[in-house]
């Protein structure tokens, strides 16, 4: 199965349980080519956008051993002068048995005009019959402190009719007690879930998802800016692949 899947905070499942189509270049090399539209850029539960659409372009060149590389790129508005997300990434896919993948990938985040932003970040995940867990690991990432390690469990349930249902469940750990309620009290991690509904028509991949975290509006806002940018929302997407 070959699914690396750069957008694992964004897009877990999708792309691995409904069927896709990838440009062969010859019996080693594939390339992906995804476009996506989405009424919201949300990340662990937050948005990069202020609640405003998202257009992603991502380019991934896929070797039949499981290696892969790619570019992701992305328009953002988290209140700074960055307006553009540039992420470079590398990592390799591999089945350790029938119904069983592991990922491991590099990725890079670049944010032009605000370089500050910039960070490293390292993904696993192991993908066993629809179920998936995955961890994240990022250090000197602004405005997290100093390290920050995100855990989650997803499930895929695939549906008639070319259809997918998903759920997500992740822990966020930013090790420094940066969220900080109205109350006073401070604490380092915070929960998101999302539940998805996927479903393929016209060529296309479409996708309405319920998002939400447990950080309150002050605890949001102490972080973020933006007391508005951590809450309930549904977002809608639409995807391409060539």
């Amino acid at each position: 199965m070959k699914c690396p899947i750069p957008r694992l905070a964004a897009l877990p499942l999708l792309a691995c349980a409904l069927p896709s189509h990838a440009i062969e270049l010859n019996k080693d090399f594939t390339l992906d080519v995804r476009v996506t539209a989405l009424s919201d850029y949300r990340v662990g539960g937050f948005s990069l956008t202020q609640g405003d659409p998202a257009l992603w372009l991502d380019t991934t060149l896929v070797h039949s051993s499981g290696l892969f590389a790619g570019v992701f790129n992305t328009n953002v508005n988290f209140g700074t002068r960055a307006r553009r997300e540039s992420d470079y990434y590398a990592g390799i896919t591999r089945a350790l048995a029938p119904n069983v993948v592991a990922t491991v990938l590099r990725i890079e985040y670049e944010y032009p005009h605000d370089s500050q932003f910039n960070y490293g970040e390292w993904i696993g995940t192991l993908t066993a019959y629809g179920a998936t867990l995955g961890v994240k690991y990022a250090t000197d990432i602004k405005p997290f402190g100093d390290d920050r390690m995100i855990t989650w469990v997803g499930y895929a349930l695939p549906l008639p009719y070319e259809s997918l249902l998903d759920v997500r469940y992740g822990y966020n750990d930013n090790k420094d007690d940066i969220y900080a309620a109205g109350d006073g009290s401070r604490r380092s991690t915070y929960r998101d879930w999302q539940v998805g509904l996927n479903k393929r028509a016209f060529g296309l991949e479409w996708r309405a998802a319920y998002i939400d975290t447990d950080l309150s509006r002050h605890e949001c806002a102490s972080v973020f800016g933006y007391n508005d940018v951590c809450s309930a929302t549904v977002v809608w997407s639409v995807s391409k692949k060539f």
